[in-house]
């Protein structure tokens, strides 16, 4: 089995390390991650300047580059064998609900499902350090063995969140939707020390739609919610509301 390996936190993740470490015990791993932290990037393809790959130890890639560049300059030549499996994580931090949107770690996935290959983002559901990978670790390497083993529709690609918590508290896997989660609205101004103003984008966590069946509620409830997700955005109940639609216009 050839996995590749990526994220959105940097080449020297302990997330990712932890995912390496696990995954090589079912796998033969090559690993193309960002050469500093890409988070919260989405979607971006790098377009108008060169990207540089660094070789830092074998099989073992660093990219000036997004995620999404990672996958792509992977298996479109880059490495010498085309690989079955493609792993995103571990995220430090939760990738639910609307989070998807924004999520480089996501967006990695999302990429090798574009390209035609399995693939499985993992994120890790806590706000702050130490960090125990160890559990979601082993869950990437029990669903990866699955997903190879099984297979998984075309054009999809799983979601997967992890609770912070000891393996023995977690109460297993749920099978979810996407969920809604709530921030505040901030945008903090400052004053550098030459007096140009500049700007802080954030806002604090205020929950969640509590409803049931989704990822939110699932790891809330102490489980790790498992995501089946694709990339065909069409609002599908109002393109039949609008079919009758009018407009002034011949």
């Amino acid at each position: 089995m050839i996995i590749l390996i990526s994220n959105d936190d940097g080449i020297h993740s302990e997330g990712l390390r932890a995912l390496e470490e696990t995954l090589a015990t079912i796998g033969e791993i090559y690993t193309v991650a960002p050469d500093r932290e890409q988070s919260a990037v989405s979607h971006a393809l790098t377009l108008h300047h060169p990207l540089r790959i660094e070789e830092i130890a074998p099989r073992r890639f660093a990219v000036s580059g997004t995620p999404t560049d990672c996958i792509n300059l992977a298996v479109k030549g880059f490495l010498p064998v085309r690989p079955q499996l493609v792993v995103s994580g571990i995220n430090k931090g939760a990738n639910l609900g609307d989070d998807v949107t924004y999520s480089g770690t996501v967006s990695a996935a999302i990429e090798g499902s574009l390209l035609g290959i399995p693939s499985i983002a993992i994120s890790l559901v806590a706000s702050h350090a130490p960090y125990q990978f160890g559990p979601a670790a082993e869950f990437a390497a029990v669903l990866a063995s699955e997903v190879i083993s099984q297979g998984m529709p075309s054009d999809t690609l799983l979601n997967v969140n992890v609770p912070h918590l000891p393996k023995e508290q977690l109460r297993g896997y749920q099978m979810t939707r996407q969920g809604k989660r709530h921030y505040a609205e901030k945008l903090e101004e400052r004053v550098d020390p030459r007096g140009r103003k500049y700007y802080w984008i954030g806002g604090d966590d205020l929950g969640f739609d509590p409803v049931e069946g989704t990822d939110c509620v699932a790891v809330h409830d102490g489980y790790i919610s498992v995501t089946p997700l694709h990339v065909d955005l069409t609002n599908y109940r109002a393109l039949h509301e609008l079919r009758d639609l009018q407009l002034p216009w011949r």
